[in-house]
């Protein structure tokens, strides 16, 4: 058991000592409501925020108003609604949380020591629901209830560091909607002082990372600073690196890095960047299921960038990796896509260029069975099964592949 699941089932006997009419019942719930609410973001079990919220309500119900914790009541009871809107997507949800945030934070006025965090968390939820439905006024809030949180978390102080990040976050989510680059700039200031206050080892440092370089990568998109670029890509490896293979956001840093780099290939068309990204988006492909969505986009974005490999250097590796994707991108297309065809010229044309690079008896053992299926193909022209003219088999196919 880790230390939280000792904790929560201390909380429990608590709770157990504390029977309805008791005075300290009503702490013993909001205890264990508050640790099971750290569970529910270690291990994302709905169940875990679930039974938050009833205990929450039920120590709720035992503080009338004017309760000295009612705050805290509300405070956690927005703290659940918020986490299941991200959990779920229910704008309910997220609409409660900002009612029970503000309720809190009319109680929580100013010279009381959990306003800075109220502040905070209004303003996540005004952001997120911002970003939801797009009303300005949501973002205006959320950027003064940042910077009045900031002004609470003085230099030195534990939470500091995350109302910088919030606060780049919200100008940063300003530009992308303006335009305008005095918000991406202060999203950048922003972001490096909420990154030098997460030295290597903090938890939330590959966040601040990752969204630092994705301002960055918007500068340079904006301004064409190569150095900002080159920035974001040594930021972004960073960031991966804090996100080992089965973390939660390693898709995310997989795929912003690759983005970056292409940007980078297309200006100045290096070697290295361009084996990078390759290796990258073989990564990334690993982590598609069979039937995802962004399966076959994935398979076409590595396929084109193995086929400039091919182009450049002529490794027949490169080639039976060609022919590989092309098949899984026909396996896996929709029937009836137009693209299909696409598909089919280009594996027989790569497995044209491959057999031609070696004796067809030698070919690799892997192109056996697509051999033997444009045979198939093209029975009727070759009767007594001599493979040597095999290209004029893959000539036949690919005009069939036009008509598809």
């Amino acid at each position: 058991m880790t230390e939280l699941d000792n904790k929560i089932a201390r909380r429990r006997k608590e709770l157990e000592h504390r029977p309805p009419g008791d005075t300290g019942r009503a702490m013993a719930l909001s205890n264990l409501a508050v640790s099971l609410g750290k569970k529910f973001l270690e291990t994302d079990d709905i169940a875990d925020i679930e039974e938050a919220f009833t205990l929450h309500q039920s120590a709720l119900d035992l503080r009338p108003a004017g309760h000295s914790n009612w705050s805290d009541s509300f405070h956690g009871l927005a703290f659940c609604f918020s986490m299941r809107y991200d959990k779920q997507g229910t704008i309910a949800d997220l609409e409660q949380a900002i009612t029970l945030n503000r309720a809190a934070l009319e109680l929580r006025s100013p010279g009381y020591s959990g306003r800075a965090m109220t502040l905070n968390n209004l303003a996540d939820d005004l952001r997120v629901r911002f970003l939801k439905l797009g009303a300005n006024g949501d973002l205006d809030e959320a950027l003064s209830l940042h910077q009045s949180a900031l002004d609470l978390r003085p230099p030195g102080h534990s939470n500091r560091s995350n109302s910088l990040h919030s606060l780049a976050l919200c100008f940063s989510n300003q530009y992308d909607k303006q335009g305008t680059i005095v918000d991406l700039e202060e999203a950048i200031i922003l972001g490096r002082a909420a990154l030098e206050l997460r030295s290597p080892g903090h938890s939330g440092r590959a966040n601040i990372l990752y969204n630092l370089a994705y301002y960055l990568r918007n500068r340079f998109l904006k301004l064409g600073a190569n150095v900002d670029l080159d920035e974001a890509i040594s930021l972004h490896r960073s960031a991966l690196d804090l996100r080992p293979p089965g973390h939660s956001n390693r898709l995310r840093s997989l795929k912003q890095l690759a983005s970056c780099l292409s940007s980078r290939f297309e200006k100045l068309e290096t070697v290295t960047d361009l084996d990078e990204l390759i290796s990258l988006r073989r990564a990334i492909l690993d982590l598609y299921p069979q039937g995802h969505r962004d399966l076959v986009a994935s398979i076409d974005k590595l396929l084109l960038l193995v086929r400039k490999r091919v182009q450049r250097h002529h490794m027949p590796a490169d080639l039976d990796e060609c022919i590989s994707l092309g098949s899984s991108a026909l396996a896996s297309g929709e029937a009836g896509n137009p693209a299909r065809a696409t598909y089919l010229d280009d594996l027989v044309t790569d497995l044209h260029s491959r057999f031609r690079k070696s004796d067809v008896q030698e070919a690799h053992p892997d192109h056996a069975d697509s051999l033997h299926k444009l045979l198939i193909h093209v029975n009727d022209h070759f009767d007594d099964g001599d493979v040597a003219p095999v290209v004029d088999a893959i000539v036949v196919i690919a005009r069939a592949a036009l008509k598809l």
